[in-house]
């Protein structure tokens, strides 16, 4: 994911979460621990959007929607897969069976964060760093057949969050998702958050 992405998150958790909605592209460099250049840039589309105005000291986001829809319409999701597999096995015993420092992703993040589904899912997303990566593939070996086990790659911020993604991210997941299922994570997903 990249560091614009990651910013975009950064808000979004804060809007979701501690319904804070003022920032400053200082602290958001600080927090991050990146260059004042890269927020400035991060900011850029969402500007240019309406989701966020600039004003003297900082910003504000005035439209969180607007750029959760940015985050999720920009995502390439697809580039971000480096493992999958198919699994003799559903969802809940492949979720099961992870190891620790996997991130749930999509549907297994939405299920484990509220503790139901609005539907059944059969697909498994996770996020996983290289270490994390290799004990996946030993646990779960490469199988030929439809795929139900999908494994991203992890970005280096993502484990703050612990063993499931945050909110705005799950959003993310599920938009990008083919699946059937997934619109009705989504509905429910974006009545919880927004």
């Amino acid at each position: 994911m990249s560091k614009k992405e990651q910013i975009w998150r950064y808000i979004l958790q804060k809007a979701i979460v501690d319904r804070r909605f003022d920032f400053t592209q200082k602290e958001i460099a600080d927090d991050m621990k990146v260059s004042l250049s890269t927020v400035f840039n991060a900011l850029k589309i969402p500007r240019a959007q309406g989701a966020v105005k600039i004003g003297g000291r900082g910003f504000s986001l005035v439209d969180a929607e607007k750029l959760l829809y940015l985050w999720a319409t920009q995502r390439n999701f697809e580039k971000e897969i480096i493992y999958k597999t198919n699994i003799a096995a559903g969802a809940k015993e492949i979720e099961g069976n992870m190891p620790a420092g996997a991130v749930f992703g999509a549907c297994s993040a939405y299920a484990q964060k509220y503790g139901q589904s609005p539907a059944d899912y059969d697909k498994v997303y996770v996020y996983a760093d290289a270490k994390n990566l290799e004990e996946i593939k030993k646990r779960f070996p490469k199988q030929k057949g439809n795929y139900n086990l999908f494994v991203l790659k992890s970005d280096p911020r993502l484990a703050d969050f612990g063993a499931i993604a945050p909110e705005s991210q799950i959003f993310c997941d599920l938009w990008n998702l083919r699946d059937w299922y997934a619109k009705d994570f989504l509905n429910v997903l974006k009545e919880k958050i927004l």
